[in-house]
């Protein structure tokens, strides 16, 4: 029997990306911080010690970094939506992926602002 869960997760990447519906924001980049935990659930600790038997956070956080830089996003659940998505078909071992995403300028009387999304696996 297996009571082992895995979770795997990237904290604080930031991330230049224009993002937002008030005119200001399409005209300028803005600093974005994003948060990803992926639940592989029961996966198994790697035998051999090899980068292929578990996923590679790199290639996670430089995939939502080029969703976030790819084009204009109006909201932060849209890009957030997108992320999960990927992570979920990239990788048939991830049964749910969460992403948070802040704008810490977003503002004036908050530290950040932003969204939480979670997204299961069907079944």
């Amino acid at each position: 029997m297996n009571n082992s869960s895995t979770k795997i997760m990237i904290k604080g990447l930031e991330v230049l990306a224009s993002i937002g519906v008030h005119p200001h924001e399409h005209e300028t980049a803005q600093m974005i911080v994003i948060d990803i935990e992926l639940d592989m659930g029961a996966m198994p600790t790697p035998e051999d010690d090899l980068l292929e038997e578990t996923l590679d956070y790199a290639r996670v956080a430089d995939k939502a970094a080029a969703f976030a830089q790819e084009a204009h996003v109006q909201l932060v659940e849209t890009l957030a939506g997108r992320i999960a998505r990927w992570a979920l078909d990239a990788d048939k071992r991830v049964q749910a992926c969460t992403v948070r995403i802040a704008k810490p300028h977003a503002l004036i009387n908050a530290k950040t602002a932003g969204v939480e999304y979670c997204l299961k696996r069907d079944g």
